[in-house]
Order: C-alpha cells, then sequence, then structure tokens
C-alpha cells in the first residue's frame, strides 16, 4: 500500500471535531480498525491521532466550549505550499478566514476558510507531518465532495485559490459535477447541490471511507449509535450510504470495488 500522492491543492488530511472523543475513539476504532496517539497536552492541544494499519489516517479532537452550538464535524485539508498566499487568495475570492495561518510545532502551518459558497475548509503546509499515510483502502479516507449551494463561485474558487485544474463531469440540471484531476486520478469532487441541499443545511465537504461491504457497515455502524442520514444506493461510482456518527458527525461509505 504505497504512500498517497498528495500535491499542491489535494486533499491532505482530514479530522473530526468531536463533543465526546473517547465515544468517537471507540466507535471508529470498532467500525474500522482505527488505533490512536494522543498529542502532548501542552503542545498539540492533546489532539489524537488515528491509524489504520499503522499509517496515519485522521485527527480528532475535543470541540471547544465556545463551539458549544455547533454540530460535530468532519473537515477536509488540502495542500499548499505558501499558506500566506492561499489565505490572501481566499478572501479576495470570496472566501472568509475562519482560522489565520497557525504554525503546528514540528509539524506545518494549518488555517481553516469558509470558501465562496460557504462551506468549510481547512488549508495545510507540510512540515514534519506530510498528510495521511494511506487513502482508498478499507477503514482509510476514500473520496471528498463539496456540496455547494453555489456551485459555478465554487469550482473558481478551488481554481483560483489552490490552483486546481478541474474537469466537468456533468452539466445537466440533475447533475452538475466537476473534479479535481480527471478519471483516475481525479482527488476531489464539487457538486451542484443547490436543489436538493435543505435550506438550513449550509455548502459542506462531505469525507467517504472505504469500506468492504456497505451493508455489513451500516448494519454495524447503527448497533453502535449511529444513524442512516441516505440509505444505501447503487450508483455509477459505487454503492454509497451517508450516517451520522453516535454525537451527529455527518460521514460517508463507499463499497471498495476490489471487494
Amino acid at each position: 500500500m504505497p504512500t498517497p500522492d498528495i500535491t499542491p491543492g489535494s486533499p491532505c488530511w482530514i479530522d473530526l471535531m468531536t463533543s465526546d472523543p473517547e465515544k468517537a475513539k471507540s466507535f471508529y476504532n470498532t467500525l474500522f480498525g482505527w488505533t490512536y496517539e494522543t498529542g502532548d497536552q501542552e503542545k498539540y492541544g492533546g489532539y489524537i491521532t488515528a491509524s489504520k494499519d499503522g499509517k496515519m489516517v485522521a485527527g480528532i479532537m475535543q470541540k471547544q466550549e465556545d463551539m458549544a452550538q455547533m454540530p460535530d464535524v468532519w473537515s477536509t485539508y488540502l495542500r499548499t505550499d505558501d499558506i500566506k498566499a492561499t489565505t490572501e487568495a481566499a478572501v479576495a475570492n470570496g472566501g472568509q478566514v475562519y482560522m489565520e495561518p497557525m504554525e503546528v510545532p514540528d509539524q506545518g502551518t494549518m488555517a481553516m476558510y469558509a470558501d465562496s459558497s460557504g462551506a468549510a475548509i481547512g488549508a495545510w503546509q507540510f512540515g514534519g507531518m506530510k498528510g495521511y499515510q494511506l487513502a482508498a483502502e478499507t477503514g482509510a479516507p476514500a473520496w471528498h465532495e463539496l456540496f455547494a449551494k453555489e456551485y459555478d463561485s465554487a469550482v473558481a474558487f478551488y481554481r483560483n485559490v489552490f490552483g486546481w485544474e478541474t474537469t466537468v463531469v456533468g452539466d445537466t440540471p440533475e447533475f452538475r459535477y466537476t473534479t479535481l484531476g480527471a478519471g483516475d486520478d481525479s482527488k476531489a469532487g464539487i457538486m451542484d447541490a443547490s436543489g436538493f441541499l435543505p435550506a438550513e443545511v449550509p455548502s459542506y465537504w462531505g469525507v467517504y471511507f472505504a469500506v468492504d461491504k456497505v451493508d455489513d457497515t451500516i448494519e454495524q455502524a447503527t448497533a453502535l449509535g449511529a444513524t442512516v442520514v441516505q440509505a444505501a444506493e447503487d450508483t455509477p461510482y459505487g454503492r454509497m450510504a451517508t450516517l451520522t456518527d453516535p454525537t451527529g458527525a455527518i460521514f460517508k461509505l463507499i463499497q471498495n470495488q476490489v471487494a
């Protein structure tokens, strides 16, 4: 299992902001076989790194008290080689800065924005930590997808801010979709969600995890306290489903094609 090829602008990391880290750890350990290492409290705020088969796949962090009104959430981070310039470009292209670039000692530099469609997206400039070490394998992140209410604006934002070279996959009223890259080399997607996201649900980035059997994973997840948001269905890209974990964070499943 080679280390993922993470080029500038590509998804490079995910983490979960959760109201109950211990419950989250137990859930994803049972569901995906994750193991954990907790960082130094003073240096890293107790940030938890999740690994699958000894390879880093995700982070977990405690939601702060002043964010209690916000839902628990999975976040995607895109690689940048110049986080200062990326932050300036985000503002210039209709985004907002939620968190200014912050150096994580010995690891890299992070920032968090709202893109022009209102979805939260992270940026990560490599230091010692060079992103997840496993992707598109069972129990690891497999795909990243922006459900955008302002589709055209969102596509322009990622082209201009993160240097995406995009490919139009669908351009009908029923299915408007653009990818970063093309075909099997695609790294992420943007979907026009204006026709189906409820008014109260903002644009958001969804994280898909690869599993061997979606239906079996759903059965196990619901027994562990998850809720099915969108039942399993076959698509041209594989069998998929959407759930929330026991504290309400949305995540998605996609069935490994080799299974």
